[in-house]
């Protein structure tokens, strides 16, 4: 038996259900974490978290308690690689939900219509989730764009490579009324997160990307 159809079995409405009733509640709980123990940080962090949370659900909580709290004894190399994977997920997996549900659910595109639309769509929103921040701090659009393209490219190439690859794997011919759609595409997006972290370790690495600032300073 393939790895593809072992997931179609296993995969059932009642699984899918509970998964975003497990995602909505990890959601909550951050919510209520931000709340009352983590106002201080942006906005913007918030809303990467919020994401980052509801595609991932307890291993994105897992993340935030980790890397993204005011209340985090020391940062470090690997928190910085999280939260700057992080921020770069929660724009690409927009992106991805968009694309593929747009060319896989709606517009029944064969797989490489699928795979140019949501790539572009995530490749997109990966961008603009680096160039909104950039340009409210001053930086000018083409720049903007400019370092965005530079500094987030890899790890949107290696984060959706993984992601989009193993959501056409998973889902085959499946359409959006079927719940390995669904599934498929949760399970994905986590994919791609575990694939772009690696990528982002080394992008701070070498200085290419600078990492979102140390929570625990706010």
């Amino acid at each position: 038996m393939s790895l593809q159809q072992a997931f179609h079995d296993l995969v059932t409405l009642e699984l899918v259900v509970a998964w975003v009733g497990l995602s909505l509640l990890s959601v909550g709980v951050l919510w209520l974490d931000l709340r009352r123990h983590n106002a201080a940080l942006p906005s913007m962090m918030k809303l990467v978290w919020t994401l980052t949370v509801l595609y991932s659900g307890l291993l994105g909580l897992a993340v935030y308690w980790y890397s993204g709290r005011t209340q985090i004894s020391e940062d470090s190399f690997v928190r910085r690689g999280l939260r700057s994977t992080s921020h770069c997920y929660s724009g690409c997996g927009i992106g991805e939900v968009v694309g593929i549900t747009l060319a896989a659910g709606i517009l029944l595109l064969n797989t490489a219509g699928v795979i140019a639309t949501t790539f572009s769509f995530a490749y997109l929103f990966g961008l603009v989730f680096t160039i909104g921040p950039l340009m409210q701090e001053g930086v000018g659009f083409r720049e903007a764009v400019s370092d965005a393209a530079y500094s987030e490219s890899g790890s949107i190439v290696a984060m959706e490579a993984v992601a989009i690859g193993s959501d056409v794997y998973l889902a085959g011919e499946a359409t959006m009324g079927e719940p390995v759609f669904w599934a498929s595409l949760a399970v994905s997006l986590s994919l791609g997160f575990l694939a772009a972290l690696p990528i982002n370790l080394g992008l701070l690495h070498f200085g290419v990307k600078e990492g979102m600032g140390d929570p625990s300073s706010m």
